[in-house]
């Protein structure tokens, strides 16, 4: 018993010198989640319910510059929204496109099943809004809307890869 008061004075001592636990910065309440959804312009439309929803289902990950976010080629697992910074998308053949808040990516191969289109990497240290594979068809169903909202923005991703290749 000696040995444990010991031990536990020993501990109380070191106790302020230690370093203390901290929050995660990428940990975000559920009201500054909602906050940031209501400024992507995917997201306008939403009513409180549905952004609630959304919320809910997002995880927030924080990276730094560099940081590859995905891979061409790689199986895709995750949609992402940017909150802050901006990262780099880099489509095979050359053409590199700029993402800034607001925007969101990987949702091709969630839709199709296929690999991921282009490697996107953080350019500055970049805050995201994540939502999972499984949890995706959740955000289609509760935000039905959102499903045109995707097709028309893949439709201008196309046609604006397209007039870059003629």
């Amino acid at each position: 018993m000696d040995l444990v008061n010991r031990m536990m004075g020993a501990y109380e001592d070191l106790k302020g010198v230690l370093p203390q636990p901290v929050l995660s910065a990428s940990r975000m309440a559920q009201d500054e989640k909602i906050e940031r959804l209501e400024r992507v312009p995917l997201l306008s439309e939403c009513t409180g319910r549905q952004l609630r929803e959304v919320a809910r289902i997002t995880d927030v990950m924080e990276v730094p510059a560099g940081t590859v976010l995905t891979r061409a080629g790689d199986p895709g697992e995750e949609f992402f929204f940017i909150v802050d910074g901006s990262a780099r998308v880099e489509i095979p053949g050359g053409k590199e496109v700029r993402l800034a808040p607001g925007e969101f990516f990987g949702e091709m191969s969630l839709l199709d099943g296929g690999p991921r289109s282009a490697t996107i990497v953080a350019e500055t240290p970049v805050r995201l809004l994540v939502i999972k594979h499984r949890n995706f068809a959740t955000l289609l169903r509760e935000v039905p809307a959102l499903t045109l909202k995707i097709l028309s923005t893949l439709t201008k991703r196309i046609r604006t890869l397209e007039r870059a290749r003629a």
